[in-house]
C-alpha cells in the first residue's frame, strides 16, 4: 500500500479515515486501485500490476455507508453519484473486487449486514400470492421499451446458450430454446405449461417449431399484454398458445410437459416444496419437466442486498443442495442435470454493452439514477457469473424412470 496526502492542512488535523484504509488494505492484494476519501486523502492498494483503477468517495455519507454495509453502501453511493470512478469503468472495479474478495476479507464490523441477511433469509422469501405479484411487478412491469434496449429481438431475459462461444446474441438465444425443446422430448399436439413465460418467446417457439399447445403463465401484466399481441400477430404458427395472468399455485390442469425458465429464482425457499408438488400434480404420468434456474456452486447463501432492495425483491438464488430435497419429497425423479458455466456471464456482457450503447434512450425514458442502478445491476451480475459462484442449472424431471431416453444422444443435432 502506498499513500499520499493531497488535502489542505486543516483537513490533515481531522480524524484519519483509518477504517476505510483498513478495509481496502484487507481486500485489494492484486491489481492497482487508487482510493480518494471524502477529505481528499489518497492511498493506493494492490501490487500495482494490471490496469490502474481509481475511485473517489465524494461525500462522508457515502463513505460511512460503505463501511457499515459494503454491498448496499457501495451500490447506493454509485447510484447517487457520491462514489465516482476516476480511472477505469464500473465493471473493471467490480471485477477487481471479485478477483480479490472473499466475505471474510472485510473487517468484522463490515460483515454484520451479511450475517443478518443470511440469518433472516427464510422469512424475507415468504412469497405468497400477493407479495409474489407485487415483487414481479417491481421489475417486469417496467416499460417494455427498456428491455428492447439490451435484450435480443425475442426478449429472452435469461441465459443464452453459446454453442461456439462467439455467435451473436440472437443466435445464442435461439440455441437455448432449441436445447430446452430437445430436453422436453416434445411431440406435436402435446400440452405444455410454461411457468414464468416472460414476453412469450419460448412458448411461441415451442408452438411454432414443435407444434405444441402451450399455456404460458406470468404475474406481469406488461408481459401478458405483450405476449398476447404476439399471438395476434400470428407468431404461434401451427401450434396454439394461451397466455394467462395467474400464479402457478392456481393451475389445476394436466400437461404432457412443464417448463420453467428464469422463474424459480422468484419462488423463495419456503415455497420450494409447494412448487415441485404443483409440478408433480400437473404433470401427466409419462410427462417430462425442465427447470432452468440460476444456481450457486458453493452452497447456500443469501441474496445480495442491492439486488434484494432494487432489482429482485423476494428473490433468492439456490444451491443444488437446496433444490434436491424438495424434488425428492415431491415424488418427481431427477433424470438429468446440466450445469451451464459462463454462458450467463457472456450473455450479461452483451446486455451490458447493449445498454451502454442505448444509455441516453434509457435516461430519457426513466432517469439518470435509474441508469446508474441498471449499470450496477448488469455489471455486478456479469462479475458474479464470471468470478464468483453463480451458474445455471437445467434440471430434467419425470415421474417414471423410463420416460427419458437412456443416453443423451437425443440432445445431439
Amino acid at each position: 500500500m502506498v499513500h499520499e496526502i493531497t488535502h489542505p492542512a486543516e483537513y490533515r488535523r481531522a480524524a484519519p479515515s483509518w477504517p476505510l484504509w483498513q478495509a481496502f488494505e484487507a481486500v485489494v492484494r492484486e491489481g492497482s486501485l487508487r482510493v480518494r476519501d471524502c477529505r481528499g486523502e489518497v492511498r493506493v492498494f494492490g501490487d500495482r500490476e494490471g490496469k490502474p483503477l481509481a475511485l473517489r468517495f465524494a461525500t462522508g455519507k457515502a463513505q460511512r455507508a460503505f463501511l457499515m454495509d459494503p454491498q448496499l453502501g457501495f451500490a447506493e453511493g454509485w447510484m447517487d453519484n457520491a462514489i465516482e470512478i476516476e480511472s477505469g469503468t464500473l465493471y473493471d472495479l467490480l471485477a477487481l473486487f471479485a478477483k480479490n474478495l472473499t466475505r471474510k476479507d472485510f473487517p468484522f464490523w463490515m460483515r454484520t449486514g451479511d450475517k443478518f441477511r443470511r440469518m433472516t433469509r427464510f422469512g424475507r422469501q415468504w412469497n405468497g400470492a400477493t407479495s409474489a405479484k407485487r415483487n414481479v411487478s417491481r421489475h417486469y412491469d417496467l416499460p417494455g421499451a427498456l428491455y428492447e434496449l439490451f435484450l435480443d429481438k425475442d426478449r429472452q431475459y435469461s441465459c443464452a446458450y453459446f454453442e461456439t462461444g462467439d455467435e451473436p446474441l440472437d443466435e445464442a438465444q435461439i440455441a437455448k430454446k432449441r436445447h430446452i425443446a430437445k430436453k422436453l422430448c416434445l411431440s406435436p399436439r402435446q400440452r405444455v405449461l410454461d411457468i414464468g413465460c416472460g414476453w412469450g418467446g419460448l412458448a411461441l417457439h415451442l408452438a411454432r417449431e414443435r407444434g405444441a399447445r402451450v399455456v404460458g403463465i406470468t404475474l406481469s401484466e406488461e408481459q401478458e399484454a405483450y405476449a398476447k399481441k404476439r399471438i395476434e400477430a400470428g407468431e404461434a404458427g401451427a401450434g396454439s398458445v394461451d397466455f394467462r395472468l395467474v400464479d402457478y399455485r392456481s393451475i389445476d390442469e394436466k400437461f404432457d410437459r412443464i417448463v420453467s425458465v428464469g422463474m424459480f429464482e422468484h419462488v423463495g425457499m419456503p415455497n420450494y416444496r409447494t412448487f415441485f408438488r404443483k409440478v408433480e400434480d400437473c404433470l401427466e404420468d409419462d410427462g417430462i419437466a425442465l427447470l432452468h434456474t440460476i444456481g450457486r456452486l458453493s452452497g447456500p447463501g443469501h441474496t445480495n442486498a442491492f439486488i434484494a432492495k432494487y432489482i429482485f425483491p423476494g428473490g433468492y438464488i439456490p444451491a443444488l443442495s437446496e433444490i434436491v430435497p424438495a424434488v425428492e419429497k415431491s415424488g418427481l425423479l431427477i433424470t438429468d442435470v446440466e450445469v451451464l458455466r459462463l454462458h450467463y456471464a457472456d450473455t450479461l456482457a452483451i446486455w451490458r454493452k447493449n445498454f451502454e450503447r442505448n444509455r441516453s434512450k434509457a435516461s430519457a425514458m426513466l432517469s439518470e439514477r435509474f441508469c446508474r442502478m441498471w449499470e450496477y445491476y448488469l455489471a455486478g451480475c456479469e462479475v458474479s457469473f464470471r468470478y464468483y459462484d453463480l451458474c445455471v442449472f437445467q434440471i430434467q424431471l419425470a415421474k417414471r424412470i423410463e420416460t427419458v431416453p437412456k443416453t443423451r444422444a437425443y440432445l445431439c443435432p
